[in-house]
């Protein structure tokens, strides 16, 4: 029986990623904050050990067979990039590093889409296509290509893959995280969207490949997980139709968005924190798309219809929305 240490284990992936190695037989070691935040299954080959992605690990990494690295700052709404860096960057080459002088097997790192460059549905991003702007002025993405660089420059040290999701959407996104993208238009009369579009995954399949990474992954490769490439008003409908609800979409227009964004870098100016500045604005204003060729010749992928994924975020948010009823 394999061996497997997860960070970011409370978290949408983290969650479901847990779920998909008990049910194949893994035994996992999940690091956790606190052992309270882990609302996924209970079972015997599953160990939370409590501590920070700065903790000593070399202790929990001696018998492991393979670390996945899912925890992140991915919080929008920070203006610093030494935020983004100590944990994105920082963290994860310190975690990588451990990894390597316990003798870990294989280091899987779950980093982002946006390190690549997108495309359009005609000719969406690979994996080698150049980061483009506005993703070159975004600490989040930035912070995860320099950790990227790093480890796919050591890999000579020990078997490295990375995993580059895109817009994660399914069930137990207890924060939620993604899924707010979903409440912005669940049970709204009215609701306003943004210009442009991205690609959306199911989160089981980010799961899937991330299993799939483990038994077929090439060392020093990266794969983009991506799903369907959709407008927001594409997807928003979908919300909609399967929520089986009368909402009117109003978009955004992009010159809106952009007095937006700059009005959000003079708040960010007076020390207060929002996710609404100038690049987030100008990210949202883009169709943002991308191709899962490789992942599918690679690792054997087949890829959920997004309304799936749509479909078991409503019903973890309206189980979640019953029991705090209770």
């Amino acid at each position: 029986m394999k061996t497997v240490f997860i960070t970011g284990t409370t978290g949408l992936l983290g969650t479901n990623l847990v779920h998909k190695l008990l049910a194949g037989g893994y035994r996992v070691i999940g690091l956790v904050r606190n052992k309270t935040a882990y609302r996924g299954m209970e079972h015997p080959n599953l160990e939370l050990i409590e501590g920070t992605l700065f903790s000593d690990l070399t202790e929990v990494l001696q018998n492991v067979d393979i670390v996945v690295h899912a925890a992140a700052e991915t919080r929008q709404s920070l203006a610093k990039y030494s935020q983004y860096y100590k944990v994105n960057r920082n963290a994860t080459i310190l975690l990588y590093n451990t990894s390597v002088h316990c003798n870990v097997g294989h280091f899987i790192f779950i980093s982002s889409a946006n390190t690549s460059g997108y495309g359009t549905k005609e000719n969406p991003g690979v994996e080698c296509s150049p980061v483009l702007s506005p993703f070159d002025r975004s600490l989040y993405a930035r912070s995860k290509l320099e950790a990227e660089n790093y480890i796919l420059n050591s890999s000579n040290a020990m078997k490295v893959t990375v995993l580059n999701p895109t817009f994660m959407i399914g069930a137990w996104d207890s924060k939620p995280s993604s899924g707010k993208i979903i409440l912005m238009v669940w049970k709204k009369r009215i609701a306003l969207f943004p210009p442009g579009g991205k690609n959306f995954v199911h989160v089981e399949d980010v799961a899937d490949a991330v299993i799939r990474c483990a038994e077929l992954g090439i060392s020093g490769e990266k794969y983009i997980i991506s799903g369907e490439n959709l407008s927001y008003r594409e997807f928003f409908t979908k919300v909609i139709n399967i929520a089986q609800q009368k909402t009117m979409l109003i978009q955004i227009p992009k010159f809106i968005m952009l007095v937006l964004g700059y009005l959000g870098e003079c708040v960010r100016l007076t020390g207060i924190e929002t996710s609404i500045g100038i690049t987030n604005m100008k990210i949202l204003c883009i169709n943002n798309f991308y191709s899962n060729n490789k992942s599918v010749r690679d690792l054997g992928l087949n890829y959920r219809e997004i309304v799936l994924a749509i479909s078991d975020a409503l019903e973890y948010f309206n189980k979640d929305c019953l029991k705090s009823k209770i």
